[in-house]
């Protein structure tokens, strides 16, 4: 079997270790570094993720972000101690997948690793779209394909994270239909909901709103029915 390969980039030594004691009993190959240029330079397409600590000295995990997102499309899981909403959407647009605030325990670490990589994977093994037909849904200005992720707003294509990507599409695939925290974090991240999983969704709603609304501040599309959920009109 294959071994996933997980880049992990932390200046705090007993999280690294932490981390890479938890990963390696599951049978992650860990490759490691200290600080963002380490990190970089580490990167390559064998890595299947990088978990990626916000807040280091030097180069932010932030900054090593976006210099990965020139490259490559491997997904980035944020480890931070911010837990300002604004601080994880400020990550999120940068070209994060999700983010884990510190502290966190260790079965909720493991569940988003393996959750991210089997997105990955899976989202690989569709990028030959001679696979299968294209098949799109489009609505007020929007285009998504529903094979893989392409998205247009308004005609131009729109550079969506694939954890956004999949909830647009789950949201345009049931227009009208409201769907709570819980459906949407359990039908896309495909994993148990946690208690802050409410809040996860959120973030990843409004980043959405910034990138396919024309003023996220009073959205068309996307549309917050209180006390419910979203729902794509």
């Amino acid at each position: 079997m294959e071994q996933n390969k997980i880049l992990l980039i932390e200046d705090d030594a007993d999280i690294r270790e932490g981390v890479r004691i938890l990963l390696e009993s599951e049978k992650f190959a860990i490759a490691e570094a200290e600080d963002g240029k380490k990190g970089l330079e580490n990167l390559d397409s064998s890595i299947d993720l990088v978990i990626l600590d916000i807040m280091m000295p030097g180069m932010s995990g932030l900054r090593v972000c976006e210099e990965i997102r020139k490259t490559s499309n491997v997904p980035i899981l944020f480890l931070t101690a911010k837990t300002q909403e604004s601080d994880k959407l400020i990550g999120l647009m940068a070209g994060g997948d999700d983010y884990l605030p510190k502290p966190f325990s260790y079965s909720e670490l493991l569940a988003r690793v393996k959750s991210l990589i089997r997105r990955y994977k899976v989202y690989q093994g569709k990028n030959d779209v001679l696979a299968s037909p294209d098949k799109w849904i489009e609505s007020g200005g929007i285009r998504i394909n529903t094979t893989y992720n392409d998205v247009y707003i308004n005609g131009v294509q729109a550079d969506l994270p694939n954890i956004e990507y999949k909830m647009l599409l789950l949201l345009m695939s049931h227009p009208h239909k409201i769907f709570s925290a819980q459906n949407i974090y359990e039908s896309v991240w495909q994993e148990p909901y946690f208690y802050n999983s409410s809040n996860t969704v959120m973030v990843h709603i409004r980043s959405l709103r910034l990138k396919i609304e024309e003023d996220a501040q009073a959205p068309k599309h996307i549309k917050t029915v209180w006390g419910k959920g979203y729902r794509f009109e």
